[in-house]
């Protein structure tokens, strides 16, 4: 007859297994990735009350697919600050794993072309795949942006502590906004509105991502000009 081990014991045997699976999705976050362990350790504790040793394998090799499930189940359910939709979840999941394959299959990143042939699926629902990462977790306020590092994101959103200079701050930007030329425009829109990726805005204008980064840096060295030294005035525009 099968002596089964202790439970117990497995869990206090293998805790450092459960520590390093939950590495392995750290995102240098200490809160969440202690949480992560946390996670792990709970997968530990489920792998060793469910743990047959008729079946054949080891403890460690029945107890990592069972911890590495527990996580990603935690980061797909509870793990989004803003949770799209399961359809889009699930496509950026195979979009991850079409783009591992592809770069060993071609010896280079696939292009948005040869991810959609390969998955099926339109540019737009793999492009949308592709940005619901970034809500995995909220940026920083402190992220800079452009080239020139001399701007954050906080240095873009108006104090909302104060309505009446919140509205002034949004009326103003509009009528700066409405000076640029439209692809300058397009990219500010894009960008910082739909929170679109630098990428994904080179693949829609169909220039490189170096060139979306310059008219970035550009455009809002050049919106910080006009905030402050005054916007021209736009000929001919109506009222919006």
């Amino acid at each position: 007859m099968t002596e089964y081990p202790d439970p117990e014991a497995l869990v206090v045997e293998h805790l450092s297994l459960a520590d390093a699976v939950a590495r392995r999705f750290f995102r240098h976050d200490r809160a969440r990735d202690e949480d992560l362990v946390q996670v792990a350790r709970i997968g530990l504790l489920k792998a060793a009350r469910r743990f047959d040793p008729e079946k054949g394998d080891t403890f460690s090799a029945f107890a990592v697919p069972t911890m590495a499930g527990e996580i990603k189940r935690h980061l797909r359910d509870l793990g989004w600050f803003v949770r799209p939709p399961r359809s889009v979840q699930e496509l950026r999941a195979r979009v991850a794993e079409a783009t591992s394959r592809l770069t060993q299959e071609l010896g280079r990143a696939p292009s948005l072309a040869e991810l959609t042939l390969d998955l099926g699926e339109s540019a737009a629902a793999v492009v949308e795949a592709r940005a619901c990462q970034q809500h995995l977790y909220p940026s920083s306020l402190d992220v800079p942006i452009g080239d020139s590092h001399g701007a954050t994101l906080a240095d873009i959103i108006p104090d909302a502590a104060d309505e009446v200079e919140r509205a002034d701050l949004v009326v103003m930007l509009w009528s700066v906004l409405r000076t640029l030329p439209a692809r300058e425009r397009r990219v500010i829109q894009l960008r910082f509105f739909e929170d679109r990726t630098q990428q994904e805005i080179a693949v829609e204008l169909g220039v490189t991502q170096m060139q979306v980064s310059r008219i970035l840096t550009k455009t809002l060295a050049l919106l910080r000009d006009r905030i402050v030294h005054g916007a021209p005035r736009v000929h001919g525009a109506g009222a919006a």
